[in-house]
């Protein structure tokens, strides 16, 4: 990838946005965004079973950076600290990479209909999670499985495009959806084979998605394929925004289209492959959190990437704290993004009707 300047180039979906938000406005909404999103975390930290009031969670987060008296129990900042912290930065950084993955991908393949489950990485991901599980092997290698098996996915979809003699973005697309379905069938022969009685509920509650067993070295694990892989795509965020206009307008003007593709696609992979090895398969984040960031700032990647991932952290802590107090037992984050996720969805698409990029 050369390093010519592609910031003076715009690509918008116009038929996808409510309004846009200008140059010296966008600073002003990424400090609401950034308020919103801490107001959201000390929020999900009350709820629960055990309720703690906000001027008790404030003080107790407080108390990390500097020396006050103590006037709360033991028992709430263990939960606090210990049960609904870990969790809640796990579905922000989760909710972030899917977001961040999305909006890259739509934009690659010029199609804002595309999310992250179309190359294949989640499926394969999930074969590496249910192996790990059906091995009862420890939790750590369920994330090590989860991942190897996710870039594992991505590169044999890759094969599959270039052994078609397929170049453009619908080989890649077709492999994707090939190494999905091989994947998907792998998945199903394991939970065939797994113990009904021990292996075969964790495969599935596990295959659902879920945050009830986050730790702290789970935020680890998010943490730093994000922060590597965010830095990446964003450092190509006009690259991608030249790509949206198509490959040959691309290659006109100077962008080595065929690498560029493949480090967005790896990124998005690595992105995809972590989230789903701390979470299990979390659907539609990816796909929808970007239609939203659209029409508030439009197609720049530039602008639409960190608004992606503000919204994306947002509303998956939202689900979360949704699923662990709308009843007794803990609802599956997956169920509850797709009972979500579809409406919302169609929604989009009958508000927009959709027609394609349009570039000005």
């Amino acid at each position: 990838m050369n390093s010519k300047d592609y910031s003076d180039i715009r690509v918008e979906l116009n038929s996808n946005s409510i309004f846009l938000v200008k140059k010296n406005s966008y600073f002003i909404l990424l400090a609401m965004m950034s308020l919103i999103l801490i107001l959201t975390l000390i929020f999900a930290l009350s709820m629960g079973r055990y309720s703690i009031n906000f001027s008790t969670i404030i003080k107790v987060l407080i108390s990390k950076l500097i020396d006050i008296n103590i006037d709360w129990s033991i028992t709430e900042q263990q939960v606090i600290e210990s049960v609904r912290m870990p969790r809640i930065l796990v579905a922000g950084l989760c909710g972030a990479s899917l977001a961040l993955g999305g909006s890259a991908l739509q934009g690659l393949f010029r199609n804002p209909l595309v999310g992250p489950q179309v190359i294949g990485v989640s499926s394969g991901a999930a074969f590496g999670g249910v192996i790990a599980i059906l091995l009862m092997l420890p939790d750590f290698y369920i994330a090590i499985f989860a991942f190897l098996f996710g870039v594992i996915a991505l590169l044999v979809a890759m094969m599959i495009a270039k052994s078609g003699g397929g170049k453009n973005v619908l080989s890649l697309v077709l492999a994707g959806i090939v190494t999905s379905a091989f994947f998907t069938s792998l998945v199903s022969l394991v939970k065939y084979v797994a113990d009904p009685n021990n292996t075969l509920p964790s495969i599935v509650y596990w295959l659902m998605g879920s945050f009830n067993e986050s730790r702290y070295t789970d935020v680890i694990y998010i943490l730093l394929p994000l922060l590597t892989v965010g830095i990446i795509i964003f450092k190509m965020r006009y690259v991608i925004n030249i790509l949206s206009l198509g490959e040959e307008e691309a290659s006109s003007m100077g962008v080595n289209v065929n690498f560029s593709r493949w480090v967005i696609l790896l990124s998005t992979a690595i992105l995809i492959a972590a989230s789903v090895s701390v979470s299990g398969i979390i659907g539609w984040v990816g796909l929808i959190i970007p239609h939203f960031a659209r029409m508030i700032v439009g197609s720049n990647h530039g602008k639409l990437i960190p608004i992606s991932m503000f919204i994306g952290a947002i509303y998956l802590i939202l689900v979360d704290v949704f699923a662990r107090t709308v009843s007794y037992g803990e609802i599956p984050i997956g169920v509850i993004t797709a009972i979500f996720g579809a409406p919302i969805f169609a929604w989009l698409l009958y508000k927009s009707q959709l027609r394609g990029w349009r570039h000005d």
